[in-house]
């Protein structure tokens, strides 16, 4: 499973680029998981070390 902490997310878009994949962002710049995304826990977990406010949380 994986959660991002919308307090936490800052958009600054890094998930999206580490993992285009599994993450995109928002309208107002904000990540989400893509649909059907959640098999890809290794792309998701590099994205994880590369979010700057620790956001993203990946359970597996």
């Amino acid at each position: 499973m994986i959660n991002i902490d919308r307090d936490l997310c800052i958009g600054s878009g890094q998930c999206a680029l580490t993992a285009p994949t599994v993450f995109t962002q928002d309208d107002d710049g904000f990540a989400e998981v893509l649909s059907g995304q959640e098999r890809e826990a290794a792309r998701a977990k590099e994205a994880a070390r590369a979010c700057p406010v620790q956001a993203i949380d990946v359970a597996c």
